[in-house]
């Protein structure tokens, strides 16, 4: 049994985890969930977990982390998860709850869904505990945990638990987000969570960006067509698991995005953010290509190009909590606007 005093202790923990981040700590958004999770796991033990984080706009997972007993199904898994609507992460961020279970979301019912009756219940999956990571300044993750047939549904306290670890923990993943707009450290090494892919033109620094790039994709989320600079690109974004790890995860989250908008589970546009290492940005983008008349579903879309400016200032001042009087200054300035009261002229920015 659980004591009050067990949980207080183990928060205690993720509360030191979280606020090692800032600092002079090497935890990254990778080492830290690592470390969460193996805090968590000896509270409520589970069998399996995803925890992407998600572009704090678009709550579009991005990053992921996880462990699944059915990775040659990661698309279905994917698909599924993001047309399912109980317990989705952008309805628990919606209503405060911030953490629910399966088993309650559906009332009992599993075969509500449709993750549950496409795919985990061939797996054995009794239960998920699932939460959300978001504050006011956009959603910043969410974590499955996933529990097998032969042990008791997550509980209430378990719940409760591990809402009280996204109260403490948001903040963090927010601020590891930020951390990433440093190209290098003073000491000229590389972020820890820096891919180790380099630059189209060889220089790990602030070389120039493939062109845009645009896949295809079928109803089932398979590639089936690529322009010429695809390749680059994904050599840019974290590698997924195997069979798939010649498909970054990001790209079919934002297809699935898209699937959830077209099916009206979710409304938020189907887009990420996602960093490529020294301070830059790629933007990701879903969209449903033009019928050619012949009768079939069109294909999805997704392109990659380099995130625009506009949008890297959006998640810079989202990541360092800006309040709207700092992100107007920000605006100023990165338009050009002297910070100056009496300087001589305008500012340059590296934003």
């Amino acid at each position: 049994m659980t004591t009050a005093w067990t949980l207080t202790r183990s928060l205690d923990r993720i509360r030191l985890l979280s606020d090692l981040t800032p600092g002079d700590s090497n935890l990254d958004h990778q080492a830290l969930r690592v470390e969460v999770l193996a805090e968590v796991g000896r509270i409520v033990p589970f069998d399996a977990f995803v925890w992407p984080l998600c572009d704090p706009v678009t709550a579009t997972g991005i990053a992921p982390r996880a462990r699944i007993p059915c990775p040659e199904e990661l698309p279905l898994v994917i698909r599924l998860k993001y047309v399912s609507l109980p317990a989705r992460w952008t309805g628990l961020a919606a209503s405060g709850a911030q953490a629910t279970t399966l088993l309650h979301a559906t009332d009992g019912d599993l075969s509500k869904s449709l993750l549950w009756n496409g795919v985990l219940r061939r797996y054995g999956i009794a239960d998920i505990l699932s939460t959300v990571f978001a504050d006011k300044h956009g959603c910043w993750g969410w974590l499955d945990l996933w529990r097998r047939d032969g042990q008791d549904p997550f509980s209430d306290t378990e719940a409760g638990y591990l809402a009280d670890v996204a109260k403490e923990l948001t903040p963090a993943l927010r601020r590891s987000i930020a951390r990433q707009f440093e190209a290098i450290k003073r000491d000229k090494r590389r972020l820890p969570d820096d891919p180790v892919a380099t630059l189209p033109n060889g220089d790990k620094g602030r070389g120039e960006l493939p062109p845009q790039a645009v896949l295809t994709l079928d109803e089932e989320m398979a590639v089936v067509g690529e322009t010429a600079s695809t390749r680059e690109w994904l050599e840019l974004l974290q590698p997924g698991p195997r069979p798939f790890q010649a498909v970054p995860a990001e790209v079919l989250n934002v297809a699935a995005q898209l699937l959830a908008r077209e099916a009206g589970v979710d409304d938020h546009d189907a887009g990420a953010r996602v960093h490529i290492g020294s301070g830059r940005w790629a933007m990701l983008r879903a969209s449903r290509m033009a019928s050619a008349g012949s009768g079939s579903t069109p294909p999805l879309a997704v392109t990659i190009q380099e995130c625009p400016p506009a949008a890297r200032l959006d998640m810079f001042a989202r990541s360092f909590g800006l309040t709207p009087r700092q992100r107007e200054l920000l605006e100023l300035a990165s338009a050009g606007a002297s910070t100056c009261l009496y300087g001589p002229g305008p500012v340059q920015t590296d934003l």
